[in-house]
């Protein structure tokens, strides 16, 4: 990975850069992400926008399932599996082709978010859903994450705010689950460091999109 030339059969080729936005419910995510993709494009960088779970056909009748809210009965394992088995489908079907095309690509949410919900919020183990997940990524990992910090009162809030938002089965849980979401967030972050850059997400949205577009500019050394 990386967005690095390299030769194959004597052809001059350019592999991709994968981003990943990660963080808690309400957090602005998607938003930012319509506002990069834009930003980018007017400085004649073209990025590819996905999301999980979804993506593609299959991930997003995964997804439909997931986030069900009538689903309540679902155990915290069954959902870990769900999550690594849309992710699979999504890479293979659509994120390595782009990046095999040499394609940036911008994707809300990858293997974080379920060491994140599952491992820790859930309580299955971070190593345990890691371990799940390496099966389904094959150590592909991202070459930058941005995880979106704000305090999950503060996200929910957001939420509730919004009646046009899409209300799924985790934003159902209670103040106490979304706390250790963010507290496995926390902790990735210090754990990857290398990977994962940390931006303040209680500024605006154009404070946000201006600093994580700068990042991605210095991070492919333009």
């Amino acid at each position: 990975m990386g967005f690095e030339i390299y030769l194959a059969k004597g052809v001059m080729m350019m592999s991709g850069f994968f981003i990943t936005l990660e963080g808690g419910e309400g957090a602005g995510k998607t938003t930012i992400a319509n506002e990069l993709i834009q930003k980018l494009s007017e400085l004649g960088i073209e990025t590819l926008y996905t999301r999980e779970p979804g993506g593609i056909k299959i991930a997003e009748q995964i997804r439909e399932v997931i986030l069900d809210r009538e689903n309540t009965e679902m155990d915290s394992r069954t959902e870990a599996l769900l999550y690594a088995a849309a992710r699979r489908q999504h890479l293979v079907e659509k994120v390595k082709p782009a990046m095999d095309a040499g394609k940036i690509v911008l994707c809300d949410r990858f293997v974080d978010s379920s060491i994140v919900y599952q491992g820790y919020a859930r309580g299955i183990g971070m190593d345990e859903v890691r371990e799940i997940n390496q099966f389904a990524i094959e150590g592909f990992m991202p070459d930058m994450t941005i995880f979106f910090d704000i305090k999950p009162e503060d996200g929910l809030a957001r939420i509730a705010a919004n009646s046009g938002r899409e209300v799924n089965r985790l934003d159902l849980e209670g103040l106490e689950f979304h706390q250790l979401v963010y507290e496995g967030y926390k902790i990735q972050a210090n754990l990857f460091s290398e990977r994962i850059v940390t931006v303040d997400a209680t500024q605006s949205i154009q404070a946000v999109t201006n600093e994580i577009c700068q990042l991605i500019l210095e991070k492919l050394g333009k």
